[in-house]
């Protein structure tokens, strides 16, 4: 184990592959929140959380594969590690895929890929969640999935007319959508406070936040 994985502790990490990966890490840093890439098993040691994010689920479950990190991911998660697939991510945590065979298998969700339409199917919604934020939330959907069967551990967190967008176990969240391209830190908080984490926010009536723009994840490059 390198000094790296150990000084991780109490972080959330990003899978760090394919897809919208600084778009997460912005959203957590407003919280507070560290959060690190993970790209090796090693990087896995140590984390509360692991965020599998949106990008092209076929490749992306390729790409755990490759590197090995499929197994290790599971593994992890059997020693309690919390686990949250946005998008694609859903995708491959979830046990039955129409059409197709799954990848992670590890929460009992029936979803279909690209349901909602293609890339200019893509389009932006807003929701009531209570147990998650007082105000609506807004939602980004591109090339979304769509979950169309729950398990009886699982509970249904949003809908849209008779579609299941967002859902959890104690230790998985999944959500067709992509919050992190949106102003509100609502699962971005309810994540982190699975993971037994404490944010900037606890507390706030609201989590939107003015200051962000949908340019905003460009700041850690003008960064380093």
């Amino acid at each position: 184990m390198d000094e790296s994985a150990e000084a991780k502790n109490d972080h959330i990490g990003i899978l760090n592959l394919q897809g919208g990966i600084v778009e997460h890490q912005d959203h957590m840093m407003r919280l507070g929140v560290a959060c690190v890439p993970v790209r090796r098993k090693q990087d896995l040691v140590g984390l509360a959380g692991l965020i599998i994010p949106g990008g092209e689920s076929t490749c992306l479950g390729r790409l755990i594969r490759n590197a090995g990190l499929d197994r290790e991911i599971c593994e992890a998660y059997e020693e309690g590690l919390q686990l949250w697939g946005t998008c694609a991510g859903a995708i491959l945590l979830a046990q039955h895929v129409n059409n197709d065979a799954p990848h992670l298998g590890l929460i009992d969700i029936t979803i279909s890929r690209n349901a909602f339409g293609s890339q200019l199917a893509s389009f932006h919604e807003e929701i009531r969640i209570p147990e998650l934020a007082a105000e609506s939330i807004p939602l980004t959907f591109i090339r979304a999935p769509k979950i169309t069967k729950v398990g009886s551990d699982v509970t249904a967190l949003g809908r849209i007319d008779d579609c299941i967008i967002a859902a959890e176990t104690e230790n998985i969240l999944v959500t067709v959508f992509h919050p992190e391209l949106t102003s509100s830190l609502a699962f971005h908080r309810h994540f982190a406070h699975k993971c037994g984490l404490t944010t900037d926010c606890d507390g706030k009536s609201s989590l939107i936040d003015p200051h962000w723009s949908p340019y905003s994840w460009t700041r850690q490059y003008q960064q380093r």
